[in-house]
This record gives structure tokens, C-alpha cells and sequence, in this order.
């Protein structure tokens, strides 16, 4: 009995789910990629990458800001000269909006870095990206219908937040069932194998 190995979304976008990359995806940006999904509506849809790291600390990309550990991610191929954050801070800063169950977007910038660096706020509360990844209306649909996608579920909201979880692609992979983790543990290119 042979096992379907197809790459095929079963749900709906929408904000608060994330994104699951094909897994023989090789752009720079979405290769075996997780995406947040912020927003989605008829004007299109942005969120951001969770997978991509810098190895380098925000201090050193933002002017005066604080130096505190914290890890930094692409988080996708628009507007990456800005600095944008989610955190679990809600109204304690002024200008958020939730997203969905208590993971917040934006706010006072500097609320937030002068608690950052007051040590009044827990850096793990906030998570920066340089630049978001963003589609224009129906685009993501598009990319869905042609299988680069899986949209799933969050099961627990700190997870957007950690930016200690290995490989949080496969994770979600592994979560969505049998076929799933045997393909999270495919090469990218066959030819490697």
C-alpha cells in the first residue's frame, strides 16, 4: 500500500493561523519556512517569517536600542529597512492590535525599547523582525491552490513567541499527520540523497 506523499491544503487563511512551506521549496526566504499570519482580507495578506534568523543582535541594526539578547528574524522580503514586533504585552502598550489569542502587533516602539532596556519587560514578551512578507489580494490563494502552502493551525501562542524551538517547520510538519513528518524529513533536492 503505497502512502499519498502529495503536498495538499485542507483549511482557510486567515490571522492568527501560519503558513506551512512546500518542503522542496528553495527560496531564500520560504524555503522550509513558517509564516504568522498577521492579517488576511480582500486588501491581501502579510505576516511574518518565524524560521529566519540574524546573527547579529538588534543593537547593532537599530539606532539606540537597548542591548539586550534577544533573537531577530527576516521576516520576509518587503520592507526590510523596518523594524516591526509581536508581543504578548497587550494594552501595557499603547497603539497594539491583537492578532489573536494574546499575541499582539506593533505599538509604541519606544515604550518599548526604553522598558526593554529598563528591564521592566522580558525580552522573551517581544519578538523582533526586519522586513514582513506580504501578498497582494487573491496572490495567496493562488500560491495555496498551486500546493506551496499548508495553512495550520496555532495550538499554543507562545510558540510565535519562541525563538528557541529548533526547527519549528518541522514541528508543525510533523503535526499535521503521518504524511507530513515523513516529508519534513525529505531532502530538499532529491539529488542530495
Amino acid at each position: 500500500m503505497a502512502i499519498d506523499l502529495s503536498f495538499k491544503n485542507k483549511r482557510e487563511p486567515r490571522k492568527g493561523r501560519v503558513l506551512i512551506a512546500d518542503p522542496f521549496t528553495k527560496d531564500e526566504y520560504f524555503g522550509r519556512s513558517i509564516v504568522y499570519i498577521c492579517d488576511h482580507n480582500s486588501e491581501g495578506t502579510f505576516g511574518f517569517v518565524l524560521t529566519n534568523y540574524l546573527d547579529l543582535n538588534l543593537s547593532e541594526v537599530a539606532k539606540n536600542f537597548p542591548n539586550v539578547s534577544a533573537n531577530i528574524s527576516i521576516g520576509g522580503p518587503v520592507q526590510t529597512e523596518n523594524i516591526f514586533f509581536l508581543h504578548t504585552l497587550g494594552d501595557r502598550i499603547p497603539g497594539s492590535i491583537e492578532v489573536d489569542d494574546g499575541i499582539f502587533i506593533g505599538g509604541d516602539y519606544d515604550l518599548i525599547t526604553e522598558q526593554l532596556s529598563e528591564g521592566t519587560i522580558d525580552n522573551s514578551k517581544v519578538r523582533f523582525f526586519l522586513g514582513y512578507s506580504g501578498w497582494d489580494p487573491g496572490q495567496l490563494d493562488e500560491e495555496i491552490s498551486r500546493n506551496n502552502w499548508i495553512v495550520a493551525p496555532v495550538l499554543n501562542p507562545m510558540e510565535i513567541m519562541d525563538t528557541s524551538i529548533p526547527d519549528i517547520w518541522q514541528k508543525f510538519m510533523k503535526r499535521e499527520g503521518k504524511k507530513y513528518d515523513i516529508l519534513s524529513r525529505a531532502p530538499i533536492d532529491f539529488n542530495d540523497n
